[in-house]
């Protein structure tokens, strides 16, 4: 791999998504672009970096929301802070999940297939706490669901063409994920 060992090449591209990642949660209110960031991991990233990458996505994006953006501190808020950590984790596990059984050779494919299985995942899990928590109106509204699946797929683009910019620079690419099959 060059100078820099598979394991720094990982945390290396895990601490550049999540900075990215902040930088998206603050410029859209906290709205932490997890599923387009577990399909770039799915595609891109073994599954402990990926994994790893939604923790600290998901650690920075409360930090954000509850030092910077003033989020209150109560129970039912605190409670959804979990929630959308367990669906970051959900949604990471989905990708990786649909990429591997799924065996497509295509970048393109595999991209569309892990956020397709990632945002469903996210969702559902979304579903799932809003049953226990409240917000299930919200959680459904077919108008929110597909301005945050467009908005995602937006940014994973967009996280897609900085990954290979920075790989075209001379960033070392992370330890790819092992490939099943086709």
């Amino acid at each position: 791999m060059g100078a820099m060992s598979k394991r720094g090449a990982s945390a290396l591209w895990v601490a550049l998504l999540t900075a990215a990642s902040t930088a998206t949660t603050l410029a859209l209110a906290c709205a932490t672009p997890f599923p387009a960031l577990a399909a770039l991991a799915a595609v891109h990233m073994r599954r402990r970096g990926g994994v790893a990458l939604m923790l600290l996505a998901w650690l920075a994006s409360q930090f954000v929301g509850f030092f910077l953006l003033g989020y209150p501190r109560d129970g039912s808020t605190l409670a959804w802070g979990v929630a959308l950590g367990t669906a970051a984790v959900g949604s990471a596990l989905a990708g990786y999940a649909a990429v591997r059984a799924a065996g497509y050779r295509s970048v393109a494919a595999r991209l569309s297939l892990a956020y397709a299985a990632g945002f469903t995942a996210y969702k559902g899990i979304i579903v799932g706490w809003a049953l226990v928590l409240g917000g299930l109106h919200t959680a459904t509204a077919p108008d929110l669901l597909a301005e945050q699946f467009v908005r995602n797929g937006a940014i994973l683009i967009g996280l897609y063409a900085l990954y290979r910019v920075l790989v075209a620079a001379g960033v070392p690419a992370p330890p790819q994920p092992a490939q099943s099959a086709a």
